[in-house]
C-alpha cells in the first residue's frame, strides 16, 4: 500500500500538511469499498459454486441398507469420490411424480475429459430403474473445463415402472476416465434438491401439441444492460425479456433464471465478444437451459477463434403440461411453468490462447406467446410454488433485482468513484484558496524596505 507522508514546511506547505492525511483517508475509504470483482483483469478469479443457504449435509451410502433419507423440498449437500457409486433414500406416494436433480461440482483445478461427469437414477426396492433418459447423465463436454453439471433422476406416476407408495433409492455414479492430472482423492461436491409434482385434478390431453412456431426469431436489438449472474441455482439472477451483458473469466459459471408461464415460449442466445489472440478453443462458451426442477432441457456451445460469435438455443415449444408426452427430450422437459435457468460457462481452456480476460458476454432473451392458466393439481407441489409464476417473479425479472447483492456493490463503487472525483476537485480548490490566503498573510507580515 502506498503510504502518504508529510513534511514540516511553512506557507503553502503547511496547508498541504494539513490536507494530505484527509486525502489519504479518502483514498483508502473508496478503494476499500471496491468489491473483489474490481481487481485487475489479470488477477480475476472464477467465483466458486454457491450452494443453497441452509443446505443439509448428508453422506451417501455404498449400499441401499444404510442409505440416508432425503425429503422433497429440502436441499442437500454431499460429495462423491472418484469412481464412486452412492445411494440415498426417498419415501414416495403413489400419486406424485418425483424429480431429483443432482449437481456435481468438481474442484476448480481438476483435469476432466469430455466424457467425465455423473449418472443418476431412481430405483425401486428391487434395483429396477424407474425410467430411462439421456437427461440422467451429465458430462463436461468439448470445453474440457471443470464446471457444475446437473443430471435429473425421476419417477413418473402412471407409468409402467416403479408404481405405488414405498421406498425408492437415488443412485449417483461418477463417470471417470482416470485422468492422471486429477488427484485420486479429489471428491466432487454434490447438491441434491428433490421435488414432487402431484397429478392433475382432472384428466387432460395425453399427447403433445402437434403444431407450434418452431422458427428462430430475429435476435433482440437494443442497448445491453449489465447483469452479473449468480453462482448457483439458489442464487440465480432473475432475467426477463431483453439484452443483458456480463463478463466472465475462464473457468467461470454464472446462473440466471427466467420466469416462463404456461403457454409462453423461451428463446435465448449468448454472444462471446472478440478478443486478441490467435488459435481455436472448442466449446469455449456453453449456454445451458434447465427447467424449474433443474432438469436439463438443451444447450449450445461454440468454438472460438477470437471473433465475436453467438451460441443459440434451438427453438422449443411453448410450455404445456402435455409436452411430457413428446418424443424429443428437449420438448418433454418444458412441461411446467416456473423459473427456467440459463447457465453460462466460459471454458478454462480459453486462458492459454486468449488470456485471462474478463470476456464480455451478451445474453439475448425473448419470451413469446400468450400466457394462460395451467392445470389444476390434485395436491400441492413440493417445494410450494415451484410451478407457479407470480407478479413478484415478473417484476424481479423486469428489473433483474435480487433485493441486493452485486448490483448494490457496483452502485457503491460507481458512487464512490464519482464522489472521489468530486471531492478531490473541491479539496484541491479549497487547497488553492487557503494557500493563497496564507501566502497573503505571510506577505503582509513581512517588513517593507
Amino acid at each position: 500500500m502506498r503510504r502518504c507522508g508529510r513534511r514540516a514546511v511553512f506557507g503553502v506547505g503547511a496547508v498541504r500538511t494539513a490536507l494530505l492525511p484527509g486525502l489519504c483517508a479518502l483514498l483508502v475509504l473508496v478503494t476499500g469499498a471496491a468489491p473483489a470483482s474490481a481487481t485487475p483483469a489479470g488477477d480475476a478469479q472464477a467465483a466458486p459454486y454457491a450452494f443453497a443457504p441452509g443446505a443439509r449435509t448428508v453422506a451417501g451410502a455404498t449400499g441401499t441398507a444404510t442409505a440416508a433419507r432425503l425429503e422433497p423440498g429440502a436441499t442437500y449437500r454431499s460429495s462423491l469420490p472418484r469412481n464412486g457409486k452412492l445411494y440415498y433414500r426417498l419415501d414416495l406416494t403413489a400419486a406424485d411424480t418425483a424429480y431429483v436433480p443432482v449437481t456435481a461440482v468438481p474442484p476448480a483445478n481438476a483435469t476432466v475429459s469430455a466424457t467425465d461427469g455423473i449418472r443418476v437414477s431412481l430405483q425401486d426396492a428391487h434395483g429396477t430403474p424407474c425410467s430411462y433418459s439421456s437427461a440422467f447423465s451429465a458430462r463436461f463436454g468439448a470445453g474440457l473445463s471443470p464446471r457444475p453439471v446437473t443430471a435429473l433422476a425421476q419417477r413418473e406416476a402412471g407409468k409402467r415402472l416403479c408404481q405405488g407408495r414405498g421406498t425408492y433409492y437415488l443412485l449417483v455414479e461418477r463417470l471417470d476416465t482416470g485422468n492422471p492430472g486429477t488427484a485420486p482423492s479429489a471428491r466432487w461436491d454434490l447438491e441434491i434438491a428433490p421435488a414432487t409434482e402431484p397429478r392433475p385434478a382432472r384428466a387432460g390431453a395425453t399427447s403433445a401439441p402437434q403444431t407450434w412456431n418452431s422458427a428462430t426469431p430475429e435476435p433482440l436489438g437494443g442497448e445491453p444492460r449489465d447483469r452479473l449472474g449468480g453462482t448457483g441455482f439458489a442464487s440465480a439472477r432473475p432475467l426477463g425479456q431483453g439484452v443483458w451483458r456480463t463478463a466472465l473469466v475462464p473457468g467461470e459459471t454464472r446462473f440466471y433464471k427466467v420466469p416462463v408461464d404456461w403457454g409462453r415460449q423461451l428463446h435465448a442466445s449468448a454472444e462471446l465478444a472478440g478478443a486478441r489472440g490467435h488459435g481455436y478453443v472448442g466449446g469455449a462458451l456453453n449456454l445451458s437451459l434447465y427447467n424449474p426442477v433443474r432438469g436439463y432441457v438443451e444447450d449450445a456451445a461454440l468454438g472460438y477463434t477470437g471473433v465475436q460469435k453467438p451460441a443459440v438455443l434451438d427453438p422449443l415449444p411453448p410450455v404445456e403440461y402435455a409436452n411430457r408426452y413428446a418424443i424429443p427430450a428437449g420438448a418433454t422437459a418444458v412441461r411446467f411453468a416456473g423459473d427456467y435457468y440459463l447457465v453460462l460457462h466460459l471454458s478454462e481452456q480459453l486462458a492459454g490462447t486468449f488470456g485471462r480476460g474478463p470476456f464480455a458476454v451478451t445474453l439475448r432473451v425473448r419470451v413469446a406467446g400468450q400466457a394462460h392458466a395451467g392445470p389444476e393439481y390434485a395436491g400441492q407441489p413440493v417445494p410450494a410454488g415451484v410451478f407457479t409464476v407470480t407478479g413478484q417473479d415478473r417484476q424481479a425479472a423486469a428489473t433483474a433485482s435480487t433485493g441486493g447483492g452485486d448490483g448494490s456493490a457496483m452502485k457503491l463503487v460507481a458512487i464512490a468513484g464519482i464522489g472521489l472525483g468530486t471531492v478531490l476537485l473541491l479539496v484541491l480548490a479549497g487547497w488553492t484558496v487557503t494557500a493563497r490566503r496564507a501566502q497573503t498573510r505571510v506577505n503582509a507580515q513581512k517588513p517593507t524596505a
